[in-house]
């Protein structure tokens, strides 16, 4: 392959993450709706059927299937079958910054505002148990708290450490998890549900 033909096949590329293919790929929104004169940020309690994170406090999303046309379609339609709601009453959606997850995701993120009242959202009970709002107020006035878990590295038992500098000496980097919580009465919104809202309000801020 000559020069030429390298740098040709190199300008078609299309940058991404790198390894993207491995990644599992999610798509969550961010919803907003109007409650008592004020902007209200909707979240939901995930059913406690549910294998992965039952009873934790989630946006609506999930995974995307290879029949959405895109991430935001994915959102859409995640919401309409967590939430009931209906495809003309997305009245604004638009991306929000993007996740990687250190556990292998990529989760897509966007802001909408849904043109319904708390009483139209009607929740699919295999998915979710209780759907809540908080005044967006409350998280423009109200900063998260920031907790860390720490990680560190360990290779496994045949790695091959004479072919690194250093050998089984060497520095490894270790590395901290930032994790985020709201509490609003008695509800703790934390992890990736609470830096997606921290995000949001720093793009509002912005």
């Amino acid at each position: 392959m000559d020069a030429k033909t390298i740098f040709e096949t190199v300008k078609k590329h299309n940058p991404s993450v790198l390894g993207h293919e491995q990644f599992r790929k999610f798509a969550v929104l961010l919803p907003i709706i109007e409650k008592n004169n004020e902007l209200h940020v909707v979240f939901e309690v995930r059913s406690h059927q549910l294998r992965r994170q039952p009873g934790e406090i989630c946006f609506p999303g999930g995974k995307i299937d290879p029949e959405d046309p895109s991430a935001k379609q994915a959102a859409i339609r995640e919401t309409e079958e967590e939430l009931g709601v209906k495809s003309g009453q997305f009245t604004e959606v638009h991306p929000l910054d993007y996740l990687i997850s250190p556990f292998g995701m990529i989760v897509y993120t966007f802001a909408g505002y849904l043109d319904v009242t708390e009483d139209e959202l009607i929740r699919n009970p295999d998915e979710v148990r209780e759907v809540f709002t908080v005044p967006l107020s409350f998280f423009m006035e109200n900063g998260p708290r920031i907790h860390y878990v720490h990680f560190e590295a360990q290779p496994e038992a045949n790695f091959p450490f004479d072919l690194i500098p250093g050998g089984e000496e060497y520095n490894w980097r270790t590395r901290q998890l930032e994790e985020y919580f709201y509490i609003y009465g008695d509800k703790v919104i934390w992890g990736m549900t609470a830096r997606i809202v921290s995000h949001f309000v720093d793009v509002l801020k912005k």
